[in-house]
């Protein structure tokens, strides 16, 4: 080879040079082949010598390994339990219904307990056998398009890859779902199925929970079958009535160091004040806002655009990636809670776990406030699950009040439907409950105890990195809506977010945030065709789409057929970016934009008509382009109608029946050129 020092010979060199060089040439290859050997040589000897007089240390095989904290089966068997929930929760319900699960338990002379999958190591449930009356049940949540949750993404992979023996595993799967998803369940479908694959006895079917319905009621109805399916399995009776029991102690702390003390942090302490990446759920970032605006012109509605400034955070977004922002309840709430239960909301106050074995030291950080947990921690704003009814109910003086909620949390059809109406419909949150039932005098802390946590809400990113590298750009629409009480309902983030204006008086508005991983991507190749669909504040991931194609474009890249639907209301109203589309349009970046003003004439017209209008070049560029198809927006509705409209467009310009149409659009949304991000 030439790199190793053999020239190459020249056809033209005149003979006896040729062999004077070749004697140079054998002469130079003697002398590097003897280097080498000798060099090798020496290297082996001195390296074969230190090996030697290193000293013989005790191989790792032969010190006893530690039992692991991550086995679940360890835990159980020292704290006597026989039934593990574990729970794949985004929001924080799925971890709800495996607490609820865990504490039924001891009506029927088994303990239970809830677990974090991403606390353990699965490969354990092989073990679960060795427990006696051992059950594992799953309480499943699916994300976004048939995806797990961020804490059962490890419990995912391991199921997918593993091969183990689950023949002595007893199970039972209850998935919490959206049927206006495309993929609904797929989680807890998912899991039922693989589990039975791998040789696992499912005790008892699989539940199915609709949040498009009433999520809670499908909960009860599984729950109420299932307990009796575990007795008859085990061979075990209902010990009694279900009966309230304490998961949490009170400790009030009148002399404390209020540096001590957590005043909204989600995780670490004083990590508010003292921050460090890398940033996520438990650890967010405190970003000021540089920019708060109203996008719409006119209407009942308040549509605004915010940008959080990133700089020195360290953290990396892409384009369609999410924003999680942690909000805080409305103050006049929380005073109002506490001015019913005549509590003083400053007291600084832990709830102590009286498990001590439990992983979860206390429902939300401690030691807070009252005022603090009902700011930051719990969710008071949602209607109350009919368990907090029932635990409730002991604190109503009034019989017939608390008969009332008994009757709602009961498994009763009558009081099923009383909670739907009454609580569900009414869109009752606990303040209301406490205004409409005077009598109710919980204690607060067993309400703190029982209110959900407060969940962080995700935004579509509407900027690019490329061009706005240092800022995280929101579209947002304030919710307020009248209940069936007459009662004003608003958002907890949206209208927190109203409030948050840029730097006033020295004073600046901080959102805790941080950023969530997603699938809705550009295609990898700038000269592949997209075709965008998101009306309302659906177009917000497209601005930053269209941001980073103009992007590449200025970079010399070729940049393909940049197309986008957009619909609002009225279009003096609610055209949302309307000067940012036009330049953009302008520049020849957009190459088509076609806006659907639904309510402009008196037959309303939607994203869908206008890609019926446009079929033919929708088709073309599909078929013949290879576009990739984004819809973003309201899954209910819009999702489902656009994605009839393109069976439409494939049967008719692909000559294919409505089954191959259908196909040939999930095939699209295998190969990742039809992508949703939508919500419900």
């Amino acid at each position: 080879l030439t790199a190793m020092g053999e020239p190459s010979m020249d056809p033209t060199m005149p003979a006896a040079d040729s062999t004077a060089q070749q004697d140079s040439l054998f002469s130079m290859m003697d002398v590097f082949l003897i280097s080498l050997i000798t060099g090798l040589f020496t290297y082996w000897f001195f390296f074969r010598k230190k090996k030697e007089e290193v000293p013989d240390l005790p191989k790792m095989q032969s010190v006893a390994a530690p039992v692991r904290d991550s086995s679940f089966i360890e835990k159980m068997k020292k704290t006597g339990r026989n039934i593990v929930v574990f729970y794949g929760s985004q929001t924080g319900t799925a971890e709800e219904f495996a607490n609820r699960l865990s504490k039924d338990a001891h009506r029927y002379g088994l303990r239970g307990m809830a677990a974090d999958p991403e606390e353990y190591d699965l490969s354990d449930l092989s073990r679960l056998s060795e427990i006696d009356k051992s059950l594992a049940v799953f309480c499943m949540a699916t994300y976004g398009e048939g995806d797990p949750t961020d804490n059962a993404q490890d419990f995912y992979d391991w199921l997918q890859e593993a091969d183990a023996d689950l023949s002595g595993l007893r199970f039972a799967v209850f998935g919490l779902g959206n049927k206006t998803y495309e993929h609904f369940n797929a989680m807890g479908k998912y899991v039922d199925k693989r589990l039975e694959e791998l040789g696992a006895q499912r005790i008892f079917e699989l539940g199915l929970g609709d949040d498009d319905g009433n999520l809670e009621e499908d909960f009860i109805t599984w729950r109420e079958q299932f307990w009796p399916a575990v007795c008859e399995h085990f061979g075990v009776e209902a010990t009694g009535e279900e009966s309230s029991i304490r998961q949490y102690e009170l400790v009030v702390h009148t002399d404390v160091n209020m540096n001590k003390v957590y005043t909204g942090e989600m995780g670490r302490l004083k990590s508010y004040e003292n921050q460090k990446p890398p940033f996520d759920a438990k650890n967010p970032f405190l970003a000021q806002v540089t920019e708060n605006r109203k996008l719409n012109e006119g209407g009942e509605r308040h549509l605004m655009h915010l940008e959080l400034d990133i700089s020195n955070s360290k953290i990396r977004y892409e384009s369609g990636d999410h924003v999680a922002v942690y909000p805080a309840n409305d103050s006049s709430l929380v005073n109002q809670i506490g001015e019913i239960l005549g509590t003083d909301l400053d007291t600084v106050m832990s709830l102590n776990n009286l498990d001590e074995e439990s992983n979860k030291k206390h429902p939300f950080p401690c030691p807070t406030s009252y005022r603090t947990a009902l700011t930051y921690y719990l969710d008071i704003t949602n209607p109350p699950r009919t368990n907090v009814l029932y635990e409730l109910a002991q604190y109503a003086s009034d019989a017939g009040e608390q008969e009332r909620l008994r009757k709602m949390a009961s498994s009763a059809a009558e009081g099923k439907a009383l909670y739907l109406s009454w609580v569900v419909e009414a869109r009752r949150n606990i303040l209301a409950i406490l205004q409409d039932m005077p009598s109710l005098h919980p204690p607060i802390d067993h309400l703190c105890e029982l209110l959900p946590r407060l969940q962080a809400r995700y935004y579509s990113i509407a900027s690019s990195s490329k061009v706005h590298p240092n800022s995280i750009h929101i579209c947002a629409v304030m919710v307020e809506y009248e209940t069936k009480t007459g009662r004003l309902n608003k958002g907890v983030a949206t209208n927190w977010l109203k409030s948050k204006v840029p730097e006033q008086n020295g004073s600046s508005s901080l959102v805790p945030m941080y950023v969530r991983k997603s699938q809705f991507r550009l295609p990898f190749k700038p000269s592949t065709p997209v075709i965008m669909i998101g009306p309302g504040t659906g177009i917000a991931p497209f601005i930053g789409f269209i941001q980073e194609r103009a992007w590449l474009k200025q970079q010399g890249k070729e940049v393909g057929e940049t197309v986008l639907y957009y619909g609002c209301r009225h279009e003096r109203e609610d055209y949302l970016y309307r000067e940012e589309l036009a330049h953009f349009q302008k520049e020849g970046v957009l190459t088509q934009l076609n806006v659907a003003f639904s309510r402009d004439q008196a037959e309303k017209v939607y994203v869908q008509h206008l890609l019926k209008k446009n079929k033919e070049n929708v088709w073309k560029l599909v078929n013949e382009g290879m576009a990739h198809i984004y819809v973003c927006g309201d899954a209910r509705n819009m999702a489902r109608d656009v994605q009839n409209t393109f069976y439409e467009i494939v049967s008719e310009f692909g000559n294919m029946s409505q089954p191959q149409a259908v196909d040939y659009v999930k095939k699209l949304m295998t190969k990742g050129r039809y992508s949703l991000d939508v919500w419900s």
